[in-house]
């Protein structure tokens, strides 16, 4: 495991399921974690098992709806840790599940929100800290519906395929200044999401809920190969990786050849 010791990771939607997973392997990795969510008692439990571990964490309660919210954590953090290096931007809800023309309109807006004005938030809470700096990494959390189609999850896989090409973008305003901006798709890993989609099996397909039974059953992706991408994403190793659409089966080999090319490894996959 990439050591990220003197390095501070904040981590939205670090409570549980796979934010919890990145928080706990950065503090394994010597990173001092931020864990920002809405839960105060999941947070508390992440924190507590960091500690345990004899890890270093502090856990922040906040909404990242809400831009103010978002950063007063960043700024609390500074004067705790002396500022945040690195962003994983986790935070994350499934929305309405089903044929998108059954779905009520109302019920798109706290996907909007958290899905994608939550990510615009925390990026933009950092940003002014990374710049003064001149470093920094932010890394967007996605799935494969950002890279594939998803039938009765559009509107998810909409918010997904979005911050995508918002991080490409952002990567080519901020590259001058050293910051870089890349999105990693973990594959499958057992969470309440998981839970969210065998509950709805009348109204999708059979394939989401018998991969979504198999995650139950096994746990999805091993946490440390999801671990090892987002060390190495957020590392100085990858500083010449920016604008990036990374998935955890993908050759990391083969991307440090290719990830140069503007067109390659990014929304449109274009690997060759």
């Amino acid at each position: 495991m990439q050591s990220h010791q003197h390095v501070t990771a904040l981590i939205t939607g670090a409570g549980r399921g796979i934010g919890k997973r990145f928080a706990m392997g950065f503090a394994r990795a010597g990173a001092k974690v931020g864990l920002l969510g809405r839960s105060l008692a999941e947070l508390e439990g992440t924190k507590l098992e960091i500690e345990d571990a004899g890890g270093i964490a502090s856990r922040h309660r906040a909404d990242v709806r809400e831009y103010d919210q978002v950063s007063a954590v960043v700024e609390r953090m500074t004067a705790l840790y002396g500022g945040v290096d690195t962003l994983i931007a986790n935070a994350a809800v499934l929305g309405p599940i089903g044929p998108f023309m059954e779905q009520k309109p109302r019920d798109w807006k706290e996907l909007i929100d958290t899905n994608i004005l939550g990510v615009m938030n925390s990026c933009r809470a950092v940003l002014p800290h990374f710049a003064e700096r001149r470093r920094g990494k932010i890394l967007i959390i996605v799935d494969y519906g950002a890279e594939i189609p998803r039938p009765d999850f559009a509107a998810y896989a909409g918010t997904k395929a979005a911050v995508v090409r918002f991080a490409e973008s952002l990567a080519e305003e901020v590259r001058d200044q050293n910051i870089q901006v890349n999105c990693f798709s973990p594959g499958v890993a057992y969470s309440s999401m998981t839970d969210e989609i065998i509950e709805a099996e009348d109204r999708i397909s059979s394939k989401e809920v018998d991969d979504a039974e198999r995650a139950r059953r096994t746990g999805g992706t091993p946490a440390e190969k999801q671990i090892q991408v987002a060390l190495f994403l957020t590392s100085d190793k990858s500083n010449h990786l920016s604008g990036k659409l990374v998935h955890v089966g993908d050759d990391l080999k083969r991307l440090d050849q290719e990830g140069g090319r503007a067109d390659a490894w990014t929304l449109r996959r274009h690997l060759k």
